[in-house]
């Protein structure tokens, strides 16, 4: 791998550009509006994610060249994500990131789900993006059964996103992983495009080469919940799609092949038949019934207990059971996703279990997301043995399912601190590396001195963005945004917070799914001379050093607490 740029000369270069410097010779202006408040950037903290860390205060020493009062306020991750998605309107910006997925191969989930207005209120919208014209592309594309017209809509979607700004895009991060293939035979691991080495089929299909018949992982941050309802974290999501059972699995390919459903056709556009495994068991020993599939869907489709996972059904119609093994799924409407972004997403769960569950909610605000099963009972090839949040994950083998792992366990380890994984790694206290974000040359030296380690990097299908929250002032004025991103330089970014292991990102589509990313969709101009021409054409002015409101606009809001 290539050595890159040091972060310590990048940000030297950086840092010496004064504040004064960059505001010398604004005009000031007559009857200009109250100066903007404070702004603050929530971001993760160093020892867990240095890399978004240091985006953090690079984005804020831009922003203060503008004249802003900026704060880059560090917050482990639970507490990040407690107040920016349950308190929606509490917040100003935050570092963010969707973290690459197999389900995300299809452009859907990123399309639909992200901005579209309907999952602005407990969904995935969470910065409040409204926009009826993006909402319409968004459906469409949803529609569209042809590739190629689909195809178009995905890239009018990138347009308009890009236009309006509700998000700041950064970069799409080359994801180093690592492990040790003398515990490991190399073969058995799998490369998935877009996600890595850690994934669905590694985790299944590893072959240990010894004694050590254990993987164990990594995660920088603490998980808060494993939950087949609720949408968390990546180390969440790695730990969930192991533990319950989907209808349809994403291959290393990025498509969708059947995994619980023996079987499934579409009959026609909006008719969907299914045959489920007979041999399927949950780990309390009861077996796996079609009503229990269907009670899975229905959950989310028929009440307003699983907001998190509405969006992937949201186009069924009903749902019919036709056999001891079978179901028709009945849709409202056309769905080029459907089987990659509602067969492929959503969890099988034991009724047994969810259904008291969710009678006992019957008249209250509370969803299912809020429960918690503390044996959390599924079908997948792996089951909870312990759950330490902040600490370890221990999930073992599922002897009786069809496709039984190699591995007799998987541990997932909690490393806030960078440096400390990788001498975990060399130590081999982990033997699989399922993500890092330290210097990528550390690693790289590590595996250039231990031929033990081998070294793998793709394109993420994820996005790093900072997240403006478009409810709140000034965030609510697409020019405010649209300045605030042009003043962000993403090269110095990559080289300087990435050193250079990852590619800027235009728009929610990574390249690494190269049919729907719109690679002539242009990144927006950037520099500190363009975000105070947008900001000048839009009324902003400068006076005393402060950025100030168009004339006559009044400062609603005081600065997060």
């Amino acid at each position: 791998m290539p050595r890159h740029a040091s972060r310590r000369a990048i940000l030297g270069g950086a840092l010496t550009v004064s504040i004064a410097a960059a505001l010398a010779g604004s005009a000031l202006a007559q009857g200009a509006g109250d100066p903007i408040r404070k702004i603050v950037i929530i971001t993760d903290t160093q020892g867990a994610m240095p890399q978004a860390y240091q985006a953090g205060q690079l984005i804020a020493q831009e922003w203060r060249k503008l004249g802003l009062d900026v704060e880059a306020r560090p917050m482990a991750r639970q507490a990040q994500t407690d107040l920016v998605w349950f308190n929606r309107d509490k917040w100003d910006t935050t570092m963010w990131r969707m973290v690459g997925r197999p389900e995300r191969s299809d452009p859907d989930e990123m399309t639909f789900n992200l901005f579209h207005s309907s999952t602005a209120p407990r969904g995935f919208n969470f910065v409040g993006y409204n926009s009826p014209d993006y909402d319409k592309v968004a459906e469409q594309q949803r529609q569209t059964l042809d590739p190629t017209a689909r195809q178009a809509l995905i890239k009018q979607a990138q347009e308009i996103v890009n236009r309006d700004a509700p998000y700041a895009f950064l970069l799409h991060p080359n994801t180093l992983q690592a492990f040790n293939q003398n515990v490991f035979d190399p073969a058995s691991i799998v490369v998935q495009k877009g996600v890595g080495i850690r994934n669905f089929w590694t985790f299944i299909g590893a072959a240990p080469k010894g004694a050590q018949k254990a993987m164990i992982i990594n995660s920088g941050t603490a998980l808060q919940a494993i939950h087949p309802l609720y949408i968390a974290g990546a180390p969440d999501s790695w730990m969930n799609e192991l533990i319950w059972d989907r209808l349809v699995r994403i291959g290393p390919d990025g498509l969708p092949r059947p995994w619980a459903a023996e079987s499934f056709k579409f009959v026609d556009d909006k008719t969907v038949d299914i045959v489920i495994r007979g041999d399927m068991k949950f780990h309390d020993g009861k077996p796996v019934t079609i009503d229990d599939v269907i009670f899975s869907y229905e959950a989310p489709l028929k009440t307003d207990k699983s907001p998190m996972f509405k969006p992937f059904v949201t186009d069924i119609d009903r749902i019919e059971k036709t056999g001891d093994r079978s179901l028709r799924m009945h849709l409202k409407r056309a769905n080029a996703a459907f089987a990659t972004t509602a067969l492929g997403r959503v969890f099988i769960v034991p009724r047994h279990v969810w259904e008291p569950h969710l009678k006992s909610l019957e008249g209250k605000p509370d969803t299912l997301e809020a429960i918690r099963d503390p044996a959390n009972v599924g079908s997948g090839p792996f089951k909870q043995v312990r759950a330490r949040l902040n600490e370890e994950i221990v999930i073992e083998r599922h002897a009786e399912h069809w496709a039984a792992p190699k591995v007799d366990r998987v541990v997932l380890r909690v490393i806030p601190n960078a440096e400390a994984v990788v001498g975990m790694l060399r130590s081999g206290e982990i033997n699989l590396l399922s993500e890092y974000g330290g210097d990528p040359d550390v690693l790289d030296k590590l595996a250039k001195d231990n031929a033990a380690i081998k070294l793998t990097q793709v394109t993420d299908v994820g996005i790093e963005f900072l997240a403006f929250n478009n409810r709140r002032p000034p965030f609510d004025d697409v020019a405010f945004r649209n300045a605030l991103s042009a003043a962000i330089d993403r090269n110095v970014i990559v080289q300087a917070a990435w050193n250079g292991y990852a590619v800027r990102s235009v728009s929610h589509v990574s390249p690494a799914i190269e049919f729907w990313h719109a690679r002539d969709v242009k990144a927006p101009p950037t520099g500190l001379d363009v975000a105070k021409s947008i900001l000048d054409k839009a009324g902003y002015k400068v006076e005393g050093g402060k950025l100030r409101y168009p004339a006559g606009k009044k400062e609603a809001l005081q600065p997060p607490g």
